[in-house]
């Protein structure tokens, strides 16, 4: 019986990864590098697999560079003063807001401290001791609570919920900071969707964000999870909440893209339908997001996110030259969806891009064929 089991389990991740090894036209697969029949995707300009950055889903330099000060000489000041920088109701906000909560709970992570070892992050907690009415250090810290809850403790556990319920205050206090910064509020979501707020609950603090900024994406991102079947809502709703937010997106918005993120999160588990990836529910999903990448200003900071959630889907819809045009505007960082639930994002992103330059040359491509 056991052996039975073992050949159906088989036969199921057979049926997984078919679509992804064969092609109509001849056969797409990951060989050995080296293998006189590997598509090398360093001849397309790409970045070693080694030298992806997880940290970030776009280029921000800016940040980089404020990065490399803070963790260098932990001195919060270089941060304190970018964030003063940017302005409240964009996206480059949130996204900086997230990058150096990010990094210091990694820190954190990886120097918890001891007896003679100071912890790693302690910048962030001079930040908050030393500037307690910086609206930018409150953000910061909210949002390095809510990012260690859901890296250090399972959500429904009572040390979850004591972390969560710290976040809320924080989210509070920064909200007070800050009244016209929805970032604060956006925060909040997160803990809304750990502590389970009602839907009523959730509604007034998503109405204090469209006060401030209707159209932000990173907002609209944030509330969808709330909305997913696996968290306070369903897959109708969340595919309601996203499809209303494409169908007000201003012109050149990015919210034209929602659907295709209600569509990744609710994928099933195990797809053995081949086509599922070409149905009419992906196949309309990728195209408004589509639509939103081209329509875009170049220098919107979320448009990465879509470019990235479309690669992933463009390869498993086997459109591969689509794929490698996302790829080229990508490449060098993977820190975004769908990328970053993997414990190694940038071993994941990397098979997707092989996926794609190998189907692009089955079909005849070359890197004098890809425009760029």
């Amino acid at each position: 019986m056991e052996i039975l089991w073992v050949l159906i389990a088989l036969l199921m991740i057979g049926f997984v990864l078919m679509p992804f090894l064969r092609r109509r036209r001849g056969a797409v697969g990951l060989v050995p590098p080296g293998h006189p029949d590997a598509a090398d995707p360093a001849n397309y300009g790409f970045a070693r697999q080694e030298e992806l950055d997880v940290r970030m889903p776009g280029p921000d330099q800016d940040l980089l560079d404020v990065l490399d000060v803070v963790q260098r000489t932990q001195d919060y000041r270089a941060a304190q003063q970018l964030l003063a920088g940017t302005p409240a109701d964009g996206e480059q906000r949130w996204q900086r807001v997230q990058a150096f909560a990010g990094a210091a709970s990694l820190e954190l992570a990886q120097r918890p401290g001891g007896v003679s070892e100071t912890p790693g992050g302690q910048w962030l907690r001079v930040w908050r001791s030393e500037a307690p009415k910086d609206a930018g250090g409150a953000a910061v810290h909210a949002e390095f609570l809510v990012q260690q809850a859901w890296r250090t403790a399972a959500p429904g556990s009572d040390e979850f919920r004591i972390i969560m319920e710290e976040a809320k205050a924080a989210c509070g206090e920064a909200a007070l900071l800050a009244p016209g910064d929805p970032v604060p509020y956006i925060v909040e979501l997160s803990v809304a969707r750990g502590l389970g707020y009602s839907q009523q609950e959730f509604e007034q603090v998503w109405l204090k964000i469209l006060d401030r900024a209707p159209a932000h994406m990173g907002a609209h991102l944030a509330a969808l999870h709330y909305w997913c079947e696996k968290w306070h809502g369903s897959r109708q709703q969340a595919y309601d909440f996203a499809e209303a937010a494409a169908a007000r997106a201003p012109q050149g918005s990015l919210l034209a893209a929602m659907p295709l993120f209600a569509v990744f999160e609710h994928l099933p588990e195990v797809n053995l339908v081949s086509g599922f990836y070409q149905s009419e529910v992906v196949s309309k999903a990728v195209h408004g997001a589509l639509h939103a990448v081209h329509s875009a200003r170049p220098d919107d900071p979320m448009t990465a996110h879509v470019r990235h959630m479309l690669v992933f889907f463009l390869v498993r819809s086997e459109r591969w030259a689509e794929a490698m045009s996302q790829l080229i505007q990508v490449d060098g960082h993977v820190g975004a969806l769908p990328w970053t639930l993997s414990p190694d994002p940038a071993a994941e992103f990397a098979v997707y891009r092989a996926l794609a330059v190998a189907g692009y040359e089955a079909n005849g491509g070359s890197p004098a064929t890809l425009p760029h």
